[in-house]
């Protein structure tokens, strides 16, 4: 039995306590009998382990995995035993095991939701997390440098044996692991107490890294600036906020619902997904309507004439922009729900294409080239307008040369195609501009296109895509014999 503190063994476990010496050594000291017995098992490096002869009958089936597994068993006295460990009341057992951390690249994106520890300085926190993240199925924890270090005794105990189990990154910029993982497909949310959605109406089944902050302070707005978007998990009570591991728990199992095949029901899923994508196209406009107002209320004796009409026509441009966004969540829900009616009245589509044309021009979003012939269409002439400004944004953000072509052709049946040179898109990818879009997926509309093909269904018509030499979508209606009803143009709101 090892009673001195001078033996080499006992001192060089010893020195794993301070943070320098497992970063020389690159080992650590594994406390208890679950997070040992979890070593053995997980085939980790293990390279000594210490017992005290009262520990070692209670322990048996631990020493002898480690004797199978060549591991050297040393008998310890209770007072070596209490210099190895950083507890009150040792178990008896503790194990000097090699680093079992990873690099970014050996994340799975298909494994499950990644955690990414920003500035987490309590290693209670921090092992409650890998073990929760452990539980719950996740992909991996990554520990950037501004945290606690993940081989700290408290956060090894804390893990109960689950650091053996969850592929663990440690040491990594926070700016650069976010890009590392973003380049492998990665959606990268931050975690925070006012986020902008909730975390149950957020889509955590697709390869997702979740950023949690500081204890106290939270994510810092530069973290938060590196995310695609921002959840938070609703409070219904009155607590202020959760414990940061009880949150990150949370997040991690709620991942896991979504990936276990058990969403929401289909409707409200897809809607969620659909308002979840939306988000930044709403956050955007809202954003640049505070900062103008703002400057106006505060600023307006000490602005000249010309930047104050500047402001207040982008407060009109920006409002237009929100107005369009809302418009299309709503009609979203209503077509989802089987709850969408139209207001339909004869109305010339040429004079809407042109009313469209007139109000991009005024903001100088679009360079529009119209041509076509009268035709008049029993459509909603609100709905008419939606769907028209979906085609022509969508022509602007996935083709890049040349204006934006409009054509009008009298049926039947009638057509309206939107047209534009050098898509961006290969024609078989050009059907998924229908789809609602991630936050972060690129510019336009996230949701535009989904809603205008329903709204054109709704009309008994279609709208269909061609990529294949230029992107051309098409909106095709049934030909009315009516006359246009005045004031039906499609320029209405």
């Amino acid at each position: 039995m090892i009673t001195s503190l001078h033996n080499k063994r006992v001192a060089a476990a010893v020195r794993l306590k301070k943070r320098a010496m497992r970063e020389k050594d690159r080992r650590f000291l594994v406390e208890g009998a679950q997070g040992v017995e979890e070593a053995l098992a997980s085939g980790a490096s293990i390279r000594d382990l210490f017992v005290t002869p009262s520990s070692q009958e209670r322990l048996d089936d631990i020493v002898q995995a480690a004797r199978t597994a060549s591991v050297p068993v040393h008998s310890v006295s209770p007072e070596v035993m209490g210099h190895l460990t950083s507890t009150v009341t040792p178990q008896g057992v503790v194990a000097v095991a090699a680093f079992v951390d990873v690099g970014l690249d050996d994340l799975d994106p298909e494994a499950g939701c990644i955690a990414v520890m920003v500035e987490v300085r309590d290693p209670g926190n921090a092992g409650t997390i890998l073990r929760s993240a452990d539980a719950s199925g996740a992909g991996g924890v990554v520990f950037t440098k501004s945290s606690v270090d993940v081989y700290n005794p408290k956060a090894v105990r804390a893990t109960a044996g689950s650091l053996f189990h969850v592929p663990v990154v440690r040491g990594e910029d926070v700016e650069e692991s976010v890009e590392a993982l973003r380049e492998r497909g990665f959606a990268i949310l931050a975690a925070s107490a006012d986020g902008d959605e909730p975390v149950y109406v957020r889509d955590l089944a697709a390869p997702t890294a979740v950023l949690f902050g500081n204890e106290a302070r939270g994510l810092s707005a530069e973290a938060r600036a590196l995310a695609d978007a921002s959840i938070r998990v609703p409070i219904a009570g009155r607590a202020e906020s959760l414990n940061l591991a009880a949150a990150a728990t949370l997040v991690l199992f709620e991942s896991a619902r979504q990936r276990s095949g058990r969403p929401l029901a289909e409707g409200s899923s897809r809607l969620a997904r659909i308002v979840a994508g939306a988000a930044h196209d709403i956050r955007s406009p809202l954003t640049a309507l505070k900062g103008f107002a703002r400057t106006l209320v505060s600023k307006w004796d000490q602005l000249e004439d010309e930047q104050r009409l500047m402001m207040l026509e982008g407060l009109a441009h920006d409002a237009v922009r929100m107005e369009t966004v809302v418009s299309q969540l709503v009609d979203a829900a209503r077509l989802l729900s089987g709850r969408l009616e139209l207001a339909r009245v004869p109305t010339d589509l040429l004079a809407a294409v042109r009313a469209v044309q007139q109000e991009l021009g005024q903001w100088e979003q679009a360079e529009l080239v119209v041509v076509g012939d009268a035709a008049v269409a029993n459509v909603d002439p609100v709905r008419l307008r939606s769907m028209l400004l979906a085609m022509v944004e969508s022509a602007q953000w996935f083709a890049e040369q040349g204006p934006v072509e409009v054509e009008v052709r009298a049926g039947p049946p009638l057509r309206v195609s939107v047209a534009r040179a050098q898509p961006t898109v290969g024609p078989g990818d050009a059907h998924r501009l229908f789809e609602p879009r991630e936050a972060g997926s690129g510019g336009g509309s996230k949701v535009g296109l989904f809603v205008a093909r329903g709204l054109a269904q709704a009309h008994g018509g279609t709208i269909e895509v061609d990529a294949s030499g230029r992107l051309r979508l098409t909106l095709t209606l049934p030909s009315s014999s009516a006359r246009p009803h005045p004031g039906t143009s499609g320029g209405g709101h």
